[in-house]
């Protein structure tokens, strides 16, 4: 066998989010002749633990400062070519100084990775990354979008070619989600059989709106007074939701569990998975709880209402509390209507949405990318 080659992949955070469990599970897989490496510019590496035998590249320091576009860009490609990786991946907007630094005279061949957008910006980008990201990743090998979406704002906004672009949805481990939750987990969160849990799996930034989901929970908390609302998920945001929920007197019924490396441990126990955000694309969490088996109650955002199956896109609406609090109270009063939605749910998620099936169209691409590079 040949020397193995060589990826590095390079994210602004390697924080435990949707992006980087993906890349978790690729990595995992452990296929084609590759090493792989995971590179976080701000020396957040609280997913690395979850690829098993990984760690992040010693020779890169631990976080990158970033000093201003230029000075970033040519301090990237120095470590770029320390590095020499035969392959750099690249994820979203916070690691264009790199795509930029291997724009001219690349080092190696570059594929870029783009699975949404920050709070700042959305699907409404301020016209000056618009203008920096067409002309950045339009110098990449691949650019790769998860959603349709996405795939069709690459196209037409930053004009990447067909040749280029590659729609590749998110894949999962199905099997992984089917079975019961944890027992342990729901005793230590003092859940109990007796509970409706609506649940969400999100990373507490302002994008995800979850203030909007605990509203849209106080409108029908009152009258269905064995719901729990559970948030699996970290970040900054974290206070601030939880002063919200003390202000409206749900303090004990709406459970924060922190971050999960293993979100099949509880999501099984979830009666209904909710989605509020603003902004997604083909989020991660959707797929996992149809693997579940569950209905999902969402904003109308990205590629959601396409994901879920036919009898779930009228649960996909709008991107009010109000919308929201409706489609779970109509969800909550027709338990066996939730049912048979999360089984076709659970059936999608097995025959569209595999992990092998995910890892085999990465693998081709990153050979096909390497072999026109060498041509």
């Amino acid at each position: 066998m040949t020397n193995p080659l060589k990826l590095l992949h390079v994210f602004p955070s390697f924080e435990v989010g949707g992006a980087q469990r993906r890349v978790v599970s690729l990595i995992n897989a452990r296929t084609g002749n590759f090493t792989h490496s995971v590179y976080a510019m701000d020396g957040c590496y609280d997913a690395l633990p979850l690829i098993r035998g990984a760690e992040n590249p010693p020779e890169l320091p631990e976080a990158f400062a970033k000093a201003g576009m230029p000075k970033s860009i040519f301090g990237c490609r120095a470590l770029l070519k320390d590095y020499a990786p035969d392959l750099l991946v690249t994820y979203n907007w916070g690691s264009v100084e790199w795509v930029l630094g291997n724009r001219f005279f690349p080092l190696c061949p570059m594929v870029h990775v783009q699975d949404g957008f920050g709070a700042e910006e959305q699907e409404h980008q301020i016209a000056r990354r618009r203008i920096i990201r067409s002309f950045a990743y339009r110098g990449c090998d691949a650019v790769v979008a998860p959603s349709r979406k996405l795939e069709v704002l690459a196209r037409n906004r930053w004009g990447i070619s067909k040749r280029k672009l590659h729609y590749i949805p998110n894949g999962i481990d199905v099997d992984r989600f089917i079975r019961p939750a944890d027992k342990s987990i729901l005793t230590h969160f003092g859940l109990t059989p007796e509970d409706r849990i609506i649940g969400t799996v999100a990373a507490l930034r302002p994008e995800k709106n979850l203030g909007r989901l605990i509203e849209a929970f106080h409108q029908v908390a009152e009258l269905y007074t064995n719901t729990k609302l559970v948030i699996v998920g970290g970040g900054m945001g974290r206070s601030a939701l939880q002063m919200l929920a003390e202000r409206i007197g749900l303090k004990d019924r709406v459970i924060f569990t922190g971050p999960m490396p293993e979100p099949e441990a509880i999501i099984p126990a979830f009666e209904i998975f909710a989605l509020s955000s603003d902004t997604e694309q083909m989020p991660l969490s959707v797929v996992e709880a149809m693997a579940a088996g569950l209905p999902v109650v969402s904003t109308d955002v990205g590629d959601i209402r396409a994901m879920v199956s036919e009898g779930n896109e009228d649960f996909i609406e709008g991107k009010s509390a109000a919308s929201l609090a409706k489609s779970l109270s109509a969800m909550l009063d027709r338990r066996d209507t939730g049912h048979r939605i999360g089984a076709a749910n659970q059936h999608k998620a097995k025959s569209e949405y595999s992990l092998k099936t995910m890892v085999e169209k990465y693998d081709t691409l990153f050979l096909d990318v390497l072999k026109g590079f060498r041509k």
